[in-house]
């Protein structure tokens, strides 16, 4: 993912872009400029627009500019404009929204054919009109479950049905494609985050301190122990076999904690703000929906545990990598397209179905 855009060098002081970071951004969320020559004279404040639109200045000095990305902002060039002067163009890949009133609490889904799915989760015990929502490719938004309390987590089987948990009843429902649901595991605590390992077997964050593991004959182990979450268990797999999990405590300095096959836990990252939904690459690194040094959007980590920002945003709850090298990324309101240079790990289980 390219990382840097750089230009003619400044010359008299004009202003110059070196570099961005980070080089993508949900609208609202804050990106630095920095480079040289980029506040005005008599300390007024710079310009930058993205394309055709301003956005507002956080911070501004000589040398660096935070700025904030603008509502109808899109994808492209970004500059700075002092005393009359432009500077060399920037670029910033912004994400386009998709569906907006709603409420997701954890990543979106996608099935095989594209479709996106996301809850309208509410607080615990709120009866909702609709509880999950497809959206096609078209982006055409329509209701799918009625029914269900407080759904959260959700996962893909091979056979193409959805998994989705209740942190209301500790239940985990199979949802066909017409949108009936049946219940496929009870008894799972605060049922929050689900993934299904390679081999089909399906996996369950209970918030309060118990990972689930169901295997095919829907026989329920207690996986692994972790410290309880104020909100929830975020799961996903990577592509070493280990579980990773997330789950905010009352810390501002979180961990992604590593679960490997025989269920033995170690920390895998440790601060982060606030983790929640989180997704794997096809090299392996893990992107968080997280706060890095006081910074909140999506944040990757390496294997080698080497964090940080590659997407600015507010209130992201989740991500899911989608079709061509791009993701769809869930706000605590609504889900946005991003195109990225990134390809995620398939999820669909070899063994489920």
């Amino acid at each position: 993912m390219m990382e840097r855009r750089t230009g003619t060098k400044n010359v008299n002081g004009n202003p110059h872009i070196d570099s961005i970071d980070p080089v993508c951004a949900l609208p609202g969320g804050e990106i630095r400029i920095s480079g040289s020559g980029l506040r005005p004279r008599e300390l007024r404040r710079p310009q930058v627009r993205f394309g055709d639109v301003d956005g507002s200045i956080v911070i501004s000095s000589e040398q660096f500019i935070v700025a904030r990305v603008p509502e109808g902002a899109a994808s492209g060039e970004v500059v700075v404009a002092t005393n009359g002067h432009k500077s060399n163009p920037g670029a910033v890949r912004v994400g386009v929204p998709i569906a907006e009133s709603l409420h997701p609490v954890a990543n979106p889904a996608i099935d095989q054919d594209g479709n996106i799915y996301v809850t309208f989760s509410g607080s615990r015990g709120q009866k909702v009109p609709v509880a999950i929502y497809r959206i096609d490719n078209n982006y055409n938004v329509k209701p799918l479950v009625h029914e269900m309390m407080n759904a959260t987590g959700m996962a893909f089987d091979r056979a193409g049905s959805l998994y989705v948990s209740s942190r209301y009843d500790g239940t985990v429902y199979r949802v066909a494609q017409n949108g009936t649901m049946t219940s496929y595991a009870e008894g799972m605590g605060v049922a929050t985050g689900i993934a299904f390992d390679p081999a089909g077997n399906l996996y369950v964050g209970d918030r309060s301190g118990t990972v689930f593991k169901i295997d095919h004959d829907r026989q329920i182990f207690v996986f692994a122990m972790l410290e309880p979450s104020v909100s929830a268990y975020h799961l996903a797999f990577g592509n070493n076999g280990n579980l990773y999990v997330t789950g905010p405590t009352t810390s501002s300095f979180d961990a992604i904690q590593q679960i490997d096959p025989h269920g033995a836990v170690s920390v895998f990252y440790r601060g982060l703000g606030r983790p929640q939904g989180l997704a794997v690459d096809v090299d392996d690194n893990l992107y968080v929906a997280a706060s890095l040094h006081g910074r909140r959007g999506i944040v990757r980590v390496t294997p080698d545990h080497k964090a940080s920002l590659v997407v600015s945003g507010q209130n992201l709850v989740g991500l899911a990598f989608a079709r061509g090298a791009s993701a769809v990324l869930a706000t605590t309101s609504g889900v946005h397209h991003l195109s990225w240079d990134i390809a995620g790990r398939e999820l669909i289980p070899e063994g489920s179905g």
